[in-house]
């Protein structure tokens, strides 16, 4: 699989506080019009255990009550981190949509490099079904959510337009390869203000879930925060967009 650069391992993590809230809304191509289905936050909080302080990155997906009677969605991503670094320790994955339930969590092991991971799923009958697995990680694999903060503390102000960096990313316990392609500064009109803008291309190796070259984009503002204000997808059952509403407690 494949590694990160030293650069990204080594990356500290300069622009993500501990009190940090985006807000966004989620829509998808319904008969060639774009309508807003669900909103999407991206949270975060500062969690002490008895060892260590981690920072907490919860994502939250909930569809708008008008939908709920057609596609109900309560999802729910976290990954507990390293403040510092990012590195993740645990991570949760609890999705609700349209009646079909899972759950998957993975503790993370990094001095052995494996991941121990646990499904847990709804059968037909309502009754519940559960799967534990040890698997083994590479020594830069990390899951989604903290992969999607992680992108955040690279300086893609030394980058030239074209460079791809790529990540090593746990999902359903099978590893993935996670490409972004750094396309340059884009000025885009949001929410919060007129926004100065790092544009990435998006794509996965090895895999057809993600369609297009160019048509799966992300947009981080060009400061210090680097925080997502935009973003467009395009799959094998559509397309959609995520439009930033509200950022509070940033850390610069």
């Amino acid at each position: 699989m494949l590694l990160f650069v030293t650069v990204f391992t080594q990356a500290q993590n300069s622009a993500v506080g501990n009190s940090e809230k985006l807000t966004y809304t989620a829509s998808y191509n319904m008969s060639g019009i774009l309508t807003d289905l669900a909103e999407v936050t991206m949270q975060t909080s500062e969690v002490k255990t008895s060892s260590a302080t981690l920072l907490r990155l919860k994502c939250t997906a909930t569809t708008y009550s008008k939908w709920d009677s057609f596609f109900k969605i309560r999802d729910l991503y976290e990954s507990y981190v390293s403040p510092k670094t990012l590195t993740p320790y645990l991570y949760k994955r609890d999705i609700s949509e349209g009646g079909y339930y899972k759950f998957m969590q993975y503790k993370y092991s990094h001095k052995t490099g494996t991941v121990k991971s646990l499904k847990r799923k709804k059968r037909k009958d309502g009754k519940f079904w559960e799967e534990n697995k040890t698997i083994k990680i590479g020594s830069a694999t990390r899951d989604l959510v903290s992969t999607l903060y992680k992108l955040r503390t690279l300086d893609f102000s030394s980058y030239a337009t074209g460079t791809t960096k790529s990540f090593t990313v746990i999902f359903d316990n099978e590893e993935n390869t996670v490409n972004f392609r750094y396309l340059g500064t884009e000025t885009i009109n949001t929410s919060i203000g007129k926004k100065n803008c790092y544009k990435l291309a998006i794509s996965l190796s090895n895999s057809d879930v993600l369609k297009g070259s160019n048509d799966n984009l992300i947009w981080l503002t060009a400061d210090s925060n680097k925080i997502p204000v935009y973003a467009k997808f395009k799959i094998p059952v559509g397309n959609g967009e995520l439009k930033i509403k509200s950022a509070t407690g940033l850390k610069n």
